[in-house]
């Protein structure tokens, strides 16, 4: 904070000067209180915030582990780079900004209140001849007079002045915009103030309970009225931010802190119950408007009373502001139909579950699993916008590699997302869940119950991912003539038995060649033998299946002949798929289908998502059938009372900033003195900064004052 005691002789900006004889602590206060010691610290929360910017703060630790790997998910770790705002070294620097900030105000604040109320009378004539920017001249009026019009002058164009006889002359010292002095005061003052409250309103108090007062993070799972005292904090935290879940009819009086090695539980003074959670929404499905209808009771007095809370509309009781934050399932009760996956079953199996619980799957083949359920939602705004064209479409110009890459990107991609356009929809209740082996590993799932509309047909979504930290892959069903699964799994069930592709091998080499052929019998042998081959190689094993087995088999075809086999190999497996749907159907007892374009489309896109499938890697497909919905609300409970801090610095520093650059100090003196002709002034101005408009001031006040000064 540079400041400037007279025309052109500086401040000096250095340290307190301390009175000890200790030279090291000297050097060590007068570093503190200087300014290139603030600026220096300026420079790392700069720095600092860059990172915690960029890098996002409070996520799930798995998440920066898949994200950095094991090795660099340790080094940031001990940085605490993944709670920046909160790191004691962050917060250290910040403590260190205050204190600098404060001395330096301390230091400059009273030699500028002093220089303020200062009118610098104690110049003499030969120091005004040394300014830059001054002017002399000789008036036949007498002195009395030129004192009386400069002086009228002055006030009319807003110069406060003081009159002082002195040297056998008279001396006017004038001053305009002095209150720039307060900018300085102003905005150095808003640093120190905003960064004290955000130090209120960050997690220093917390920390400060954790350390002193034996409060550790909570890292198990349990009841939470159950929770020992270690983990709690008290009614008297002075400040927090915390979310609390609350389901339809159910009721909270406690806040979860989430910390980086578990969570502290903040208890309230007060009760919350949600009666109602409401959503509304635009035309296009996008919610609008989500508002918690909720029941307060106060624990000191026992008085309730009712609120609605919406976003951006909180409700403060107490000192504790309580925003709506989100919402979640609150335990909606499900019914799922589970289709198996592998092998040649087709049996289904109707289960039930409840959001944030969990059932056990057995397979059969000794390996359970248990499907947690994690997710529902029901409703989900997609954009439905696709550009291009169905790589499933017969393109005689695409080697089969390339087709089965576009198969991949397209059908394994995401749900129904184009970056290039929007047309936003809702597609209707999904389903999220993990399916855990015995050994703890887990897959997570997300299906779409109703059939989505994607470059002209309809599909059932079903996602897929490894980690959290990855986004979902979507196997894309077809679905048949009632809207449904079955027909897919029918055929995919086909695709893994033996004995129904042997039959379909044999009606595809009887249904494609004519009877009157010369050597019938022969060729129809050697085409069951290749359509049964293409069936069996798509059908694939344990390591491949699909068109990534055809390629693998096709690569032992010579390079110049592959194009040629792909063509046949992929005209005899469409062909004979459509024969081992039928066959399918008729072990069903169920009728033929007619080949039109609407089925031959759905045998097509079938095809292609059997090969996907391979990828899906599950035993089981579940479809939501019906759900019995339990809203919850999600509210952040905080109490900052830094907040009101805050913007008492904030108004500060627009006050100071506003005054150090749009008022602008000026110093004016005026040395008038009786001469044999008549009067002789010596006029001097000066200002913290030389600007255009100063120069342009100079030349207007110097002007006016010769010419009032001189009229008769």
């Amino acid at each position: 904070m540079e400041n400037k005691t007279d025309g052109d002789q500086p401040a000096d900006t250095g340290g307190i000067q301390l009175q000890t004889r200790r030279a090291w602590l000297a050097d060590a206060v007068e570093l503190l209180s200087s300014m290139r010691f603030a600026i220096s610290l300026l420079t790392l929360i700069a720095i600092a915030s860059v990172i915690g910017t960029v890098l996002k703060q409070n996520e799930p630790m798995p998440n920066y582990v898949n994200q950095f790997g094991p090795f660099w998910f340790e080094i940031y770790g001990k940085l605490s780079l993944y709670s920046l705002y909160s790191a004691w070294w962050f917060l250290l620097i910040m403590t260190f900004l205050v204190t600098s900030t404060s001395l330096c105000v301390i230091r400059n604040a009273p030699k500028m209140l002093k220089d303020m109320r200062s009118w610098r009378d104690t110049v003499r004539e030969q120091s005004l001849r040394n300014f830059h920017h001054r002017s002399e001249w000789y008036s036949n009026n007498a002195r009395a007079k030129v004192t009386e019009q400069i002086l009228a002058h002055l006030s009319r164009i807003g110069y406060r002045f003081k009159l002082v006889e002195k040297d056998g002359a008279t001396l006017i010292a004038a001053k305009q915009g002095a209150a720039n002095k307060w900018g300085y005061i102003f905005a150095h003052s808003a640093i120190v103030i905003i960064c004290i409250g955000g130090l209120l309103d960050s997690e220093l108090p917390i920390r400060f309970q954790q350390w002193f007062m034996g409060k550790v993070p909570f890292e198990g799972s349990g009841v939470i009225s159950k929770i020992p005292e270690q983990h709690r904090l008290s009614l008297s935290n002075p400040t927090f931010r915390g979310n609390t879940m609350i389901p339809e009819g159910a009721s909270s009086s406690t806040a979860i802190l989430p910390q980086a090695t578990g969570v502290l539980v903040q208890d309230l003074p007060f009760t919350i119950k949600l009666k109602k959670f409401t959503i509304d929404f635009y035309s296009t499905g996008m919610p609008k408007l989500f508002a918690s209808d909720v029941e307060v009771t106060d624990h000191e007095s026992g008085k309730s009373f009712s609120s609605v809370i919406k976003v951006n509309e909180p409700l403060i009781y107490k000192g504790i502001a309580v925003y709506q934050s989100s919402f979640e399932d609150g335990g909606s009760r499900l019914q799922v139909k589970a289709y198996p996956m592998l092998g040649p079953d087709i049996s289904t199996l109707p289960m039930n579950g409840e959001m944030g619980g969990s059932t056990a799957l057995k397979t059969g083949t000794g390996n359970d699993y248990t499907i947690e359920w994690s997710g529902f939602r029901p409703f989900n705004v997609e954009n439905m916008a696709r550009n291009g064209t169905d790589v499933r479409a017969v393109n005689p110009n695409q080697s089969l590699n390339e087709k089965i890459t576009a198969d991949l990107d397209k059908h394994l991609g995401s749900a129904a997302k184009n970056a290039n356009s929007k047309d936003l929809k809702n597609v209707g209740p999904s389903l999220q869940y993990k399916l855990r082996d015995k050994t703890g590993q887990a897959r997570e799932f997300h299906n779409y119950m109703q059939p989505v509309l994607i470059d002209g047909a309809y599909m059932i979504l079903a996602g897929t991912r490894d980690t959290p930290s990855e986004a979902f892959r979507y196997l894309r069903i077809p679905a048949d003539d009632e809207d449904s699964v079955k027909e897919w799994m029918r055929l995919r069930a086909a695709v893994q038995n033996p004995e129904l592709r042997e039959l379909a091998a044999k009606r595809y080499a009887k249904r494609a060649l004519p009877a009157n052929m010369p050597n019938v019998e022969q060729v129809q042998a050697q085409l069951t033998e290749s359509a049964r081959k293409s069936l069996s190689i798509f059908a694939g094993d344990e390591k491949q299946s699909g068109f990534v087995a055809i390629s693998k088999f096709l690569e032992q075809i010579p390079a110049a002949e592959q194009g040629k086999a792909a063509d046949v190999f992929m005209k005899i497996l469409n062909g004979s798929m459509w024969d081992l749907w039928l066959v399918a159907r008729e072990k069903e007892g169920l009728p033929a289908l007619e080949l039109d374009e609407k089925h031959a489309r759905f045998l097509q896109l079938a095809t292609g998502a059997i090969s996907d499938a391979f990828f899906y890697g599950a035993p089981v497909f579940l479809q939501l059938t019906g759900f019995e919905e339990v809203k919850a609300s999600v509210l952040q409970v905080t109490r900052s009372p830094g907040k009101n801090v805050v913007y008492l610095g904030c108004l500060l520093l627009v006050l100071g900033v506003f005054s150090m650059f749009y008022i602008r100090e000026r110093r004016l003196w005026v040395w008038i003195k009786d001469d044999f002709a008549g009067t002789h002034a010596l006029m001097a101005l000066s200002s913290q900064r030389k600007t255009l408009d100063f120069e342009k001031e100079f030349e207007q006040l110097k002007m006016h004052l010769q010419q009032l000064s001189t009229q008769p």
